[in-house]
């Protein structure tokens, strides 16, 4: 399996533990009678809960184009150094962004999204350079 698969595992990996930080959290926030219950009142997270959520649906929105990405690098026989960089930069920045974004410290938990986003893109480059040459 390439470099560039064991990313996109992990980046799944690193999403199911989104999805467990933001629920469990919720859990801890409103009790288990209400998660296992029909959820009538619509109660909303707050505090660490509620930017646990935030950062679980700002994960859900870039890692489709990096899957997308990886699996173009991966069925066309493009990979190399650029989307090896990009992958490891992306699931870098992806695994920083979590804790930062719980922490409320805005600007390095920017730096680490400019960083994953600046692997994404670098992974679908090394597409087009591997096309062009």
């Amino acid at each position: 399996m390439s470099f560039e698969l064991h990313a996109l595992l992990g980046a799944v990996v690193l999403g199911l533990v989104h999805l467990s930080a933001a629920s469990f959290s919720f859990k801890a926030q409103v009790g288990n009678k209400y998660t296992v219950g029909p959820r009538d009142e619509g109660l909303q997270p707050t505090g660490i809960s509620a930017r646990l959520y935030r950062a679980n649906a700002n994960f859900l929105e870039t890692f489709p184009y990096f899957a997308v990405c990886v699996l173009v690098v991966q069925t066309t026989g493009s990979e190399g150094t650029l989307s090896q960089i990009g992958s490891a930069l992306y699931l870098a920045g992806r695994i920083m962004f979590l804790p930062l974004y719980a922490a409320g410290l805005p600007w390095v938990r920017t730096l680490s999204w400019n960083a994953a986003t600046l692997g994404l893109v670098l992974v679908g480059v090394q597409y087009v350079v591997s096309e062009s040459s």
